[in-house]
């Protein structure tokens, strides 16, 4: 049964930084590990295309790195040559055919969690002498777990390749349309291994303080919020906590998003996590919501709360009791790609659909659609 309300947080409206998002429901980034040498195919064109059907504010494309060894996997989509960008752009198209969901892309690297197997294949590190394999690179040669092989430890010629890499993945990003842009920051890939004090032992400029261990991610925020334009917005996703001792924390997350809101940064998605197995996480609904809410408070900049949000009611309340700006969903949506259409049938909200689909809709909710 339907919860009557005279209108619902969840699905009013929202305006971040020239992105228009009809509700307040965003697709998270999903990796689908499944592209060929960096390349987009049939199955991401289909799978993007159910998504952009959903009826969310707006999809964001899963982790694209800027640079082959920046790939989690071998299938890992990448932006980084003519090639890769003119798959991106089929899919895009195919898209952009049939609907208009604000798309937002992540830029990521991998860092020392690149050259790794599929997930349905165990996911463990793949050495980088193997057919599939690559040497991974990091802030320090720390590997993460136990008997893998260390990274490269970056030096500055390497560091300003990749700051480079991503500054040009963002000019190929605008060229094909994207509306937007988020910088990976989190789950223990490489800017998150930076910030973090467990992975990033360096003795230099890059090391050791809290500032110095957030100057090579705001380094790669500049670039990247530089080589995009200006009335497109570029967020960024971050794990608030390593839910670790001496790891990063909530306290180090507020201040680097403070120096991203001073750089330009329309919004933060706010994860944790990643940087250690070891990790005790305290895992259930809605467990990184009290995260966002405090970078929410204290930064003032909109925030993505993520993390096993099923229920409608819930992310319902994260929005209205101003946990929240947005809502993510990743897994959820994955399994039930029509999420928020029966959010708003059970919240009493309308929801834009496309005319092909408007039919579907029961008796019992025949104001449910209006037109896309």
């Amino acid at each position: 049964m339907s919860i009557p309300l005279a209108s619902s947080h969840l699905f009013t409206p929202l305006h971040v930084s020239g992105i228009e998002l009809r509700n307040r429901i965003v697709i998270s980034p999903m990796c689908q590990y499944s592209a060929a040498d960096g390349c987009m195919n049939a199955w991401h064109i289909q799978h993007y295309g159910m998504l952009a059907q959903s009826g969310a504010g707006a999809l964001t494309i899963e982790a694209t790195a800027v640079e082959p060894i920046g790939r989690i996997t071998p299938a890992c989509v990448g932006l980084y040559d003519d090639a890769t960008e003119a798959a991106m752009k089929a899919m895009l198209e195919g898209v952009r055919a049939w609907s208009d969901i604000p798309l937002v892309l992540q830029l990521g690297h991998a860092g020392r969690k690149a050259s790794s197997e599929r997930p349905w294949r165990g996911g463990r590190q793949i050495p980088p002498d193997a057919a599939e394999g690559w040497q991974s690179v990091a802030p320090s040669a720390h590997p993460m777990i136990e008997g893998d092989r260390p990274s490269t430890i970056l030096d500055r010629a390497g560091m300003e390749r990749i700051r480079d890499a991503f500054a040009a993945a963002a000019r190929r990003a605008a060229r094909l349309g994207l509306d937007g842009l988020q910088v990976h920051a989190a789950h223990g890939y490489l800017l998150h291994s930076f910030l973090s004090p467990i992975s990033n032992r360096r003795e230099d400029a890059y090391g050791g303080s809290l500032e110095n261990r957030m100057r090579f991610p705001l380094e790669i925020f500049d670039a990247v919020r530089a080589a995009f334009p200006a009335e497109r917005p570029v967020s960024l996703r971050v794990s608030a906590t390593d839910w670790l001792e001496g790891g990063w924390d909530i306290d180090s997350t507020i201040a680097f998003a403070r120096a991203l809101k001073q750089r330009g940064c329309a919004a933060i998605n706010v994860s944790s996590g990643g940087i250690d197995p070891r990790a005790s996480i305290p895992i259930g609904p809605g467990y990184q919501v009290p995260l966002a809410r405090k970078i929410r408070e204290a930064v003032g900049l909109p925030v993505v709360a993520v993390g096993l949000i099923t229920e409608f009611e819930h992310a319902e309340a994260i929005i209205a009791n101003g946990d929240a700006d947005m809502v993510g969903l990743a897994r959820t949506i994955l399994f039930d790609p029509r999420w928020p259409w029966h959010a708003a049938a059970h919240l009493g909200a309308r929801i834009a659909a496309a005319p092909q689909y408007v039919r579907s809709q029961p008796s019992r909710h025949r104001d449910l659609f209006r037109p896309v």
